[in-house]
């Protein structure tokens, strides 16, 4: 569908669009469809959850897993700049493009989640805000109050949250030292390095469901406004 233009695009800065402007050439010159790029995004993400959950034995496989959450992102960006370019955005698209994204924010931090290095409530109560903030943004697109993009902790600040957390959780496995305050390794009531990565996703999470939803209900009532 040459003709058909995306009702909502997420906001991307240019400088990391132009990051795989040399790959969009290439999907389109061989005709990748943009369906595998999103698909690739599951993939990503389903490593980086192995990787976050076999971390206790192997601490270098939270830095692996956090690359590969930067991955899962930069193939959510291309798959939409490829069904541009190639002329195949379309309404199946959408959906294709949705969809993935949602397997892969359980599959990562049901990763955490029983990694061992966070108390599984935090992992999965991180999975559940996750998808409720993007049930949210897409709630305003359904009701015809525009798709809601605003808030904290949308989807790149939540890997980049986790990733930092990741990464000290590394570097203090690898010390053999968790610290007084933040240990890498949950120990009784105490949360951890990766426990206070979730608890900050979890609170970037409301904000940004409040945010997403003052503003679905400002467009509405303009929209009210305007047809009264």
């Amino acid at each position: 569908m040459a003709d058909y233009q995306p009702s909502a695009r997420r906001p991307i800065a240019n400088i990391f669009r132009r990051t795989a402007d040399s790959t969009v050439r290439l999907c389109v010159r061989l005709g990748i469809h943009p369906d595998i790029v999103s698909y690739a995004s599951i993939g990503a993400a389903a490593g980086a959850g192995i990787c976050f959950w076999q971390a206790m034995h192997w601490p270098w496989l939270l830095l692996i897993g956090s690359v590969l959450c930067f991955v899962r992102l930069w193939f959510n960006m291309l798959d939409g700049m490829v069904a541009l370019a190639a002329g195949k955005a379309s309404f199946k698209g959408e959906i294709i493009n949705e969809l993935p994204d949602r397997i892969s924010d359980v599959l990562i931090f049901v990763g955490v989640a029983y990694s061992g290095l966070a108390h599984p409530a935090s992992g999965y109560l991180a999975a559940i805000l996750a998808l409720m903030t993007a049930y949210v943004g897409m709630l305003g697109q359904a009701v015809g109050a525009q798709r809601q993009f605003g808030g904290l902790m949308a989807k790149p600040w939540r890997m980049v949250v986790l990733s930092i957390g990741a990464v000290v959780t590394m570097v203090l496995l690898l010390r053999a030292d968790g610290g007084a305050g933040y240990p890498a390794v949950p120990a009784g009531g105490q949360l951890s390095v990766l426990d206070w990565a979730c608890v900050v996703v979890v609170i970037g999470c409301v904000q940004t469901i409040v945010v997403r939803l003052a503003a679905m209900v400002r467009n509405l009532r303009n929209q009210a406004g305007g047809e009264s």
